[in-house]
C-alpha cells in the first residue's frame, strides 16, 4: 500500500532532525484517540486547530503591557504570540528540532491569557478560589473549554510546552524549552520598542554594559540571543553564560523601569477593580453567563465557570459589559 503523505513526513523527520528533536510519530498521544489525518502530522493539527480556535482569534484584543493604547503599533498578545512563533521557529530550524510542535506550543502558549494583561491575571488570581496562572489556564482553555467543551485534545508535547513556558518546571521536549526562551526574548524586546514609542524610555536608557553584551538596536539582541542559544544547545535550550547573564540584568532593568512604571501601569488598578466587580456580579447572577458555561457549572461549580468566562474576555468586552452594568445612562441613551 501507497505511504500516506504525512507516513511520508514522518520519515522525512527520522531523516533530518537531530536525535533530541521530538518526532511527530513518537507523540505520547491524546487523552482521546482519533484516526490519523492522511496529510498532516499530529503536531500539525494541534497548530492548525490554535490557529482556528475563538480563544486565538481574541488575542487581537487582549493587552499585552500598555493597557487600551492609543495608537495601532503597540503589541496585542496576539502579535506578541506570532512573535515568539518566528523566534521559536528560527531557533527549532536551526537546532533541527521538530518546527511543526515548536510553533503549536508557541501559538498556543497565551491561549487563556486574561483581557489586561498580568493586571488581569492577578485580578482573578485574588478572587477565585483556585487561584490564576495564565499557564495552567492556557492549558484548560485548550483542554476543556474550547469547541463547547469538548477541548481541542491536542498531544501531551504541546500541552506540556503550554504549561511549562514560563516558569518552574522545565517542558519534558527541548521544543517546549525552546519556546519559553523565545518568549522571554520576544516580549523583552519588544516591550523597550513599546516603551520607546510610549515615551516612557528611550534606547540610551539601557545600561551600556547590557547593549554592549546583546546589542544597541532591538534586532541585534534578538540576533545575538537566538544565535546564543543555537551555537551553545545540544540536549538542552541553554545560552553562553555572560549572554545569558546581561539577558537576566536586561529583565531586571525592565521590571524597574517599565514593568512597575506608573505610566504604564497608573490604571492598572481600575483593571482590577473592574474585573474583580465583574467576577461578583457573575456569581449573584449566574443566569446571565453564555450557555457554554453551564456544563461548567454542572460539573465544576460557579466559581469556576466564572472565573473562565471573565478569563476569556477581551479587554474592550470587559469594558462594555462593565460599562453597561455599572455606569449609570443618561436619559437621551435609555
Amino acid at each position: 500500500m501507497e505511504k500516506t503523505i504525512r507516513e511520508r513526513t514522518e520519515e522525512i523527520e527520522h531523516q533530518t532532525l537531530s536525535q533530541f528533536a521530538s518526532f511527530s510519530d513518537e507523540t505520547r498521544g491524546r487523552k482521546r484517540e482519533e484516526e490519523q489525518c492522511p496529510v498532516r502530522t499530529d503536531y500539525q493539527r494541534d497548530r492548525d486547530r490554535i490557529i482556528h480556535s475563538s480563544s486565538f482569534r481574541r488575542l487581537k484584543h487582549k493587552t499585552q503591557v500598555f493597557l487600551s493604547p492609543e495608537g495601532d503599533y503597540y503589541r496585542t498578545r496576539l502579535t506578541h504570540t506570532l512573535e515568539v512563533a518566528q523566534i521559536a521557529r528560527t531557533m527549532a530550524r536551526a537546532l533541527r528540532l521538530n518546527e511543526d510542535l515548536t510553533e503549536a506550543i508557541a501559538l498556543g502558549h497565551d491561549l487563556g491569557h486574561t483581557p489586561f494583561g498580568h493586571a488581569g491575571e492577578r485580578a482573578l488570581d485574588a478572587v477565585s478560589p483556585f487561584g490564576f496562572k495564565h499557564y495552567i489556564q492556557s492549558v484548560r482553555v485548550a483542554d476543556v473549554i474550547e469547541k463547547d467543551g469538548m477541548g481541542l485534545n491536542l498531544t501531551e508535547e504541546v500541552l506540556n510546552g503550554i504549561l511549562c513556558h514560563t516558569k518552574g518546571e522545565q517542558a519534558f521536549t527541548l521544543e517546549g524549552r525552546l519556546v519559553r526562551l523565545a518568549d522571554r526574548i520576544a516580549y523583552l524586546n519588544h516591550d523597550i520598542d513599546d516603551a520607546e514609542r510610549a515615551g516612557v524610555m528611550s534606547e540610551n536608557d539601557i545600561p551600556k554594559d547590557i547593549r554592549d553584551v546583546l546589542g544597541y538596536s532591538k534586532s541585534k539582541r534578538i540576533n545575538t540571543l537566538v544565535m546564543s542559544a543555537i551555537n551553545c544547545s545540544t540536549d538542552d535550550i541553554v545560552l553562553d553564560s555572560n549572554i545569558k547573564e546581561a539577558f537576566d540584568e536586561l529583565h531586571d532593568f525592565m521590571f524597574k523601569n517599565v514593568y512597575t512604571n506608573p505610566i504604564c501601569k497608573g490604571e492598572e488598578h481600575k483593571a482590577v477593580d473592574m474585573l474583580q466587580r465583574l467576577y461578583g456580579y457573575y456569581l449573584k447572577n449566574p443566569d446571565k453567563l453564555t450557555d457554554e458555561m453551564g456544563k461548567i457549572i454542572e460539573n465544576e461549580g460557579m466559581e469556576r465557570a466564572v472565573t473562565d468566562y471573565i478569563a476569556g474576555m477581551t479587554d474592550r468586552y470587559a469594558v462594555t459589559v462593565f460599562d453597561d452594568l455599572f455606569v449609570p445612562k443618561s436619559w437621551l441613551n435609555l
